[in-house]
């Protein structure tokens, strides 16, 4: 299978990143951290003017019509600028399962143009993100999917990143849109996308530190010991990569095995995101553990989306029913089935 990145998905991302990085500055990490609502109207209406909530919505909706593989990549964009407003769960998880439903255009419209958001309720998540300030909701009951809009009723919860905006779950209802699983897999595959940005942002951080802070004379980035766990931690981050890619074309293919797939690429991310948050700590020293180092925005959400959507004990056991079980043959004859 092809995993090269095509020229325009190279200047999307490129323009996505550049953009990102000019606008969601730690300093606006800083911000959100010290305000009520930990949400900006201000870095929403910067999105929705890329043009982000529409990427997965059909052109004829407003929209870019692009793929799931592109929504990984922008979604790794989101984790490496670390991202606080629920773009990824409306844009990049709820659009295309709305779309896959059917008979939804004026809602995709109002997606596209930044108007609607859509919190995500599972049962695997004690939790609802950003349910505050969302306009329907995608809940689950017994095997199915329900779009249902919603009044703003939510009870906050706390997180261990403090800007991730929690809710108590409400009692599921409104119109059937699809099965239980799409849910799951959709949002634990863009999960993984935004961990392997997240790790990359670490890297770069416990990188520029290396090179600038000296001891002995030199920069510790030149010692081995510093090197090897970097270079151990990048060799987590960049392998994988493309079995987040796998996994996207599976979901986009609906492959039987897709959700084999997507298990795999939740627990290769995370594993990358915690090995590059402790390398990174250890990088930064004693200085690694305070607050005003701003490494601890990206270990904090590294932390969070490990667990969301399944957490290693839940996907390590897909994995296991699915290889123990049969369902998906391994070994030389079958690599590249």
């Amino acid at each position: 299978m092809d995993f090269i990145i095509t020229e325009d998905q190279a200047t999307l991302t490129q323009g996505v990143r550049d953009y990102l990085a000019g606008v969601h500055t730690p300093e606006v990490l800083r911000a959100l951290d010290a305000s009520d609502s930990r949400r900006s109207a201000d870095v929403w209406q910067g999105l929705t003017e890329m043009g982000l909530p529409g990427l997965l919505v059909p052109e004829a909706q407003g929209g870019l019509g692009l793929s799931l593989l592109d929504a990984v990549l922008i979604a790794a964009e989101l984790g490496r600028a670390g991202v606080a407003e629920p773009i990824a769960d409306t844009a990049l998880i709820a659009a295309p399962l709305i779309v896959k439903a059917g008979g939804q255009e004026t809602l995709l419209a109002a997606i596209a143009a930044g108007e609607a958001k859509v919190a995500l309720q599972h049962p695997v998540n004690p939790w609802v993100a950003d349910l505050g300030a969302a306009s329907h909701i995608l809940s689950i009951k017994g095997g199915a999917l329900l779009l249902t809009e919603h009044n703003g009723d939510a009870e906050l919860l706390d997180s261990v990143d403090p800007l991730r905006r929690l809710y108590a779950p409400v009692a599921p209802s409104g119109t059937a849109v699809g099965s239980a699983d799409t849910l799951l897999d959709h949002a634990a595959l863009i999960a993984a996308a935004q961990l392997v940005g997240i790790a990359d942002a670490m890297l770069g951080q416990a990188t520029d530190y290396a090179k600038n802070r000296s001891q002995f004379g030199q920069p510790i980035g030149s010692f081995q010991a510093v090197k090897h766990h970097l270079a151990t931690a990048v060799v987590k981050i960049e392998f994988a990569k493309p079995v987040i890619q796998r996994a996207a074309v599976a979901l986009t293919e609906g492959s039987a095995s897709a959700p084999v797939h997507v298990s795999h690429a939740k627990l290769a991310a995370a594993d990358a995101a915690w090995a590059m948050s402790e390398t990174a700590i250890q990088t930064h020293g004693a200085m690694g553990y305070t607050y005003e180092v701003d490494l601890h925005f990206w270990m904090k959400r590294a932390w969070a989306l490990a667990s969301a959507w399944g957490d290693h004990a839940f996907h390590l056991a897909r994995i296991d029913a699915a290889v123990v079980g049969g369902a998906l043959p391994i070994g030389p004859g079958h690599s590249f089935a």
